[in-house]
């Protein structure tokens, strides 16, 4: 069935999820393009549906994608170009859309599962595009999970999920509560904290990252969270000789998760 009415109560629901609230009352999320679709069929995620339009049929990568869907059990929609460039938010839509269900996992429920070897924490990053690359990074340095403390960006931006890549299929991502709560059951779990500082402290390559560890990386204006900071934490910070005067978040997280990735490869 084509739908082809702006006014579809499909669609209308559709575009509801554009707004984070609504989102986290129904506990999903809109994510699109072919790889991204591709990724989310074949991970654990649920997916409730998938929403194409014939520019999903011009290239032979779409034409694959589209078998997988009719062969899948999951429901999928063919609506007008219109109305799906209306549920895109990206400037060249690729044709296809889905809603996956968002399953919260908590905190004590990871750290039961994980291998609890190495961690991230992010504490109050504001930059959809920075907490999708920190996600992705985290992905290739093979961490068990990315822990988001209250404050944080919205993991369901559409900038976020498209700067992860599909990562976020790949590892547990955990919204946990207060940043301080969150590194405290870290810390009873057995889990170093290693908190990255602007400040003049030890340099990050100086620490032993080969134990159970979290990263700790703060926002890009204030830093870590002052409650984090009285915690029993080791600060480290990432040299720089040269004249600038900080990192971005999502490059500092990167140069610290690599340094333990060369710890533990040698």
């Amino acid at each position: 069935m084509l739908i082809t009415s702006m006014d579809n109560p499909r669609i209308r629901y559709l575009k509801h999820l554009a707004k984070r609230r609504f989102r986290e009352t129904e506990g999903k999320f809109i994510i699109e393009g072919v790889r991204f679709v591709e990724e989310a069929l074949a991970s654990a995620m649920s997916v409730e549906a998938v929403i194409y339009s014939a520019k999903l049929f011009q290239n032979n990568r779409g034409k694959e994608l589209l078998e997988c869907i009719y062969k899948s059990n999951v429901p999928f929609w063919e609506v007008t170009e219109p109305i799906l460039e209306s549920l895109s938010d990206t400037a060249t839509p690729q044709g296809v859309v889905a809603v996956i269900k968002s399953v919260p996992t908590g905190l004590q429920e990871i750290l039961t599962r994980v291998k609890k070897q190495l961690l991230v924490l992010v504490d109050g990053i504001q930059d959809p595009g920075n907490l999708g690359t920190i996600i992705r990074t985290s992905d290739a340095a093979g961490v068990d999970a990315v822990i988001l403390s209250r404050g944080t960006v919205d993991l369901y931006n559409p900038k976020t999920l498209r700067a992860t890549m599909g990562s976020l299929f790949h590892l547990p991502v955990i919204m946990a509560g207060e940043p301080v709560q969150a590194a405290e059951l870290l810390l009873q779990a057995g889990i170093r904290l290693v908190v990255g500082m602007p400040q003049d402290c030890q340099p990050v390559y100086s620490v032993d990252l080969t134990g159970p560890v979290a990263l700790v990386v703060g926002s890009e204006a204030n830093g870590v969270s002052e409650g984090l900071k009285r915690l029993p934490a080791i600060p480290v910070n990432i040299p720089m000789p040269g004249h600038a005067e900080s990192l971005n978040a999502a490059i500092a997280a990167a140069i610290m998760l690599y340094e333990a990735v060369r710890q533990r490869s040698v």
